[in-house]
């Protein structure tokens, strides 16, 4: 069987800029790369050498806020310091929820400016 990584995740969101920010903050990730895309649109990668999260808009309008779970669950992200990175989702204007301690880690979630749910982690 072939070996295989996750490369890229690509999500619509309403601002690139903004969304880069916050990540880059919460996660130490550096832009890899911008530019325009499909259908008059516009992208960041978010990342590090191997992988990365594609941020992506249109002109195109939201057609509104999607249902949780369709299409998308949440994003899992590991961060090594969870209360750090709480301090800096909530310094954004987010609000974290749905706290959790579980064998073998803590987690919570938050909801960004689009209605796309993170959910962090910590093993440490």
């Amino acid at each position: 069987m072939p070996a295989a990584r996750l490369e890229h995740v690509n999500i619509r969101v309403s601002d690139p800029s903004r969304t880069a920010s916050f990540l880059a903050a919460l996660t130490g990730w550096t832009e890899r790369w911008r530019g325009p895309a499909i259908h008059e649109g516009w992208t960041i990668h978010l990342g590090d050498a191997f992988d990365y999260i594609a941020l992506y808009t249109t002109r195109e309008p939201f057609a509104g806020q999607f249902a949780k779970g369709a299409p998308l669950q949440h994003i899992g992200i590991v961060v090594d310091d969870l209360d750090a990175a709480e301090a800096i989702v909530m310094a954004h204007g987010l609000v974290p929820f749905n706290h959790a301690d579980y064998a073998p880690g803590r987690r919570f979630y938050f909801l960004d400016w689009d209605g796309i749910e993170f959910e962090l982690v910590s093993y440490a």
